[in-house]
C-alpha cells in the first residue's frame, strides 16, 4: 500500500466529500490531533454521501475495520473520500479514505480508513428502504 501519492490525487472521481484543516482545540498537548475528532470528520464525510444515495435521512450504526495509519497535525489540510462499497434493503456501507497534505506540500499522506454503515431513515424515525440507483455516489 503506498502512503504517498503526488500532487494531493487519491483516484476519485468524485473529489472528497469533506475537506477541513486541523485546528488546536483539535488537538492533545502533544499536537496531535484527536483521533475522535478525525472520526467525527469522517462520520459527516461518509454521512452525507449516505444522505445523498439514500435521498434523505440517514443514520450511522456502525463502524468497522477503522484503521489510523499516520498522526494528524494541526494546520494539516484533511480529506475525506467517501465510496458506496454496499447497499442493502434499508442500510449502505461508505468506505471513507482520509487524506492529509500538510504545509504548502503538494504529497498526499493518506492517514486512516474505515467503512461506515448506515440506515436510511423515514420520516417516523425508523429505517425505510434505500431507493434503487446509482446516484450520489
Amino acid at each position: 500500500m503506498a502512503d504517498q501519492e503526488p500532487d494531493f490525487s487519491p483516484d476519485f472521481s468524485h473529489g472528497p466529500a469533506l475537506r477541513t484543516i486541523a485546528m488546536p482545540a483539535d488537538a492533545n498537548p502533544n499536537g496531535d490531533i484527536f483521533g475522535g475528532w478525525l472520526l467525527a470528520q469522517m462520520d459527516v464525510a461518509g454521512g452525507m454521501v449516505a444522505a445523498r444515495r439514500a435521498g434523505g435521512r440517514v443514520a450511522t450504526v456502525g463502524i468497522e475495520a477503522m484503521k489510523f495509519h499516520q498522526p494528524v497535525l494541526i494546520g494539516d489540510e484533511v480529506s475525506c473520500y467517501c465510496t458506496v462499497q454496499r447497499i442493502g434493503r434499508t442500510s449502505m456501507a461508505v468506505k471513507v479514505d482520509t487524506w492529509i497534505r500538510r504545509g504548502q506540500g503538494r504529497i498526499a499522506t493518506k492517514v486512516t480508513e474505515g467503512v461506515f454503515t448506515y440506515v436510511a431513515i423515514g420520516e417516523d424515525r425508523r429505517p425505510r428502504p434505500v431507493p434503487p440507483g446509482e446516484g450520489g455516489t
